[in-house]
């Protein structure tokens, strides 16, 4: 069974495929931490780690935002290090770590208006999951 994160994960994917991003790596792990989406823009040459955070109605990290704490940020760019040491063709591209927040309640509806950049909703598996925020270049 697919976890709320992972659905999370997957909208922020479609929508980043829409905008002309291609999927290099979903959920990249290494020793030291996890990458959610490693995404490659072509035409712009930059490489961009993704960190998704997927949150309830009433959250307590301001829907996602408290949690990229230095921590969080400090493990990523770690992460990103060793992907890049594994993955040296990608190396000389700009290189940024953005973040999304996704939004996720329980639905009963059936069906959503068709996906689009301006309307970035998906309903899966009895959730409706909105991207409420797109961060570039956040740390």
């Amino acid at each position: 069974m697919t976890t709320v994160g992972e659905l999370g994960e997957n909208l922020v994917a479609d929508w980043l495929q829409l905008q002309q991003w291609h999927i290099l790596q979903r959920r990249w792990r290494s020793g030291g931490g996890e990458i959610d989406l490693i995404v490659l823009s072509k035409s712009q040459a930059i490489l961009a780690f993704v960190e998704v955070k997927t949150r309830s109605a009433g959250n307590w990290d301001l829907g996602g935002k408290l949690a990229i704490n230095d921590r969080k940020q400090e493990k990523i760019c770690q992460a990103a290090q060793i992907f890049l040491s594994f993955n040296p063709k990608w190396s000389d591209l700009t290189c940024r770590f953005d973040v999304a927040l996704v939004s996720c309640q329980k639905s009963s509806l059936l069906a959503l208006p068709q996906f689009s950049l301006d309307y970035p909703c998906q309903l899966r598996e009895g959730y409706q999951l909105q991207l409420q925020e797109y961060l570039v270049a956040v740390f």
